[in-house]
């Protein structure tokens, strides 16, 4: 039931991969205005040149589940009388903390006596993203860890117009960060990001992979790692001078984007729209929203994105979608609150959306 005054609030868990994020956020019935009462997250962060393991990073959502939830509970400045459902990432994301958190999720309903409701991660993001700037009706470019698609809104589904092949763009990043022995520390993503704005001398040849509506990622991520090789064994580069792992990671970050501006341009051109949204972790990157703006601008047009507290995993936009959901009557009744690797951001009827 709606709060003393008259909202609607929603606690959101989100643990697909290796970010613990819960958020609470209250819906004004009057205006419609999405307000943040808290967004609380804890990374799991892995050693330099090694990856995050799906055992290692459910231990660490168990561990600090309990903790995070209270801290954003506190900084709510709600009761838990006040808050009328518990929502939790169904998927897609890595099985392990993915289970660890709808279970988290499942005991906070149980204890405090509300309803369920799962979300799908990807719809998250866009209905955030949404929410934070104002777009409209968008293009949305999905880009993370473990996702790259684009997306446009039609018939109360998000349609998905292009997406990879193979890897999503941010674990081609997030692989060859491995490579250089970069490290994970905000996150292995941000930091090939700024060593790319030292690079720049030299444009590495890497493949450039776009077919039709889709991006492959995996033969540049190859290359990149043959490149890397013959840098450690002091080969010159193509004009004959060294080149330095700035000079990779600008060249891996210029090509990559550029394909996804391009697949980004087409979907606009094809639905007749000049917004482009940007979401997931690797809407951070402020390259890429530099090189999508410089697109958008020719055709007329304008970028929207968010800073890291809502492009990058958290609970809030789990609590949001789920909220929007859980107002047009949804539920995800106890013994249907599983959780699913596989999840297309497609599946999901968009039954709030016209």
């Amino acid at each position: 039931m709606p709060d003393a005054k008259g909202r609607r609030i929603a606690l959101g868990c989100e643990g697909s991969a290796n970010k613990l994020g819960i958020g609470i956020i209250a819906h004004d019935p009057i205006t419609g205005e999405a307000l943040v009462l808290s967004n609380v997250r804890d990374t799991f962060v892995s050693p330099p040149g090694t990856g995050f393991l799906p055992k290692d990073t459910a231990r660490h959502h168990r561990a600090y589940f309990v903790r995070v939830a209270k801290k954003a509970l506190a900084l709510s400045g709600v009761s838990i009388s006040d808050i009328d459902c518990i929502c939790y990432t169904k998927g897609p994301g890595m099985g392990g903390p993915l289970t660890s958190v709808a279970v988290g999720a499942r005991t906070l309903a149980l204890l405090w006596g509300k309803e369920l409701v799962g979300v799908n991660h990807c719809v998250g993001h866009i209905e955030m993203g949404r929410a934070i700037t104002g777009a409209s009706n968008p293009v949305v470019l999905y880009v993370s860890g473990g996702n790259t698609q684009v997306i446009a809104y039609a018939e109360q589904r998000y349609r998905i117009f292009g997406e990879t092949l193979d890897i999503a763009v941010g674990n081609c990043l997030d692989r060859f960060a491995r490579t250089l022995e970069i490290s994970n520390d905000p996150a292995p993503g941000y930091n090939i990001e700024q060593l790319a704005k030292q690079g720049g001398r030299v444009l590495l040849d890497l493949p450039y992979a776009v077919k039709g509506m889709d991006c492959s990622f995996s033969g540049i991520l190859g290359r990149a790692d043959d490149l890397a090789a013959q840098m450690k064994a002091g080969e010159p580069g193509p004009d004959g001078e060294p080149f330095t792992p700035a000079d990779l990671c600008f060249s891996l970050q210029e090509t990559v984007f550029a394909m996804l501006v391009e697949i980004t341009e087409r979907a606009m051109a094809h639905v007749g729209s000049n917004q482009v949204l940007i979401v997931g972790g690797v809407g951070c990157n402020e390259r890429l929203q530099e090189m999508m703006g410089a697109m958008a601008a020719e055709r007329g047009g304008s970028v929207y994105a968010t800073d890291e507290r809502f492009c990058i995993d958290n609970g809030i936009m789990i609590a949001h979608a789920g909220l929007l959901a859980y107002e047009t009557g949804f539920r995800t009744p106890l013994e249907e609150s599983t959780c699913t690797q596989r999840f297309r951001t497609d599946e999901v009827f968009v039954k709030w959306r016209d």
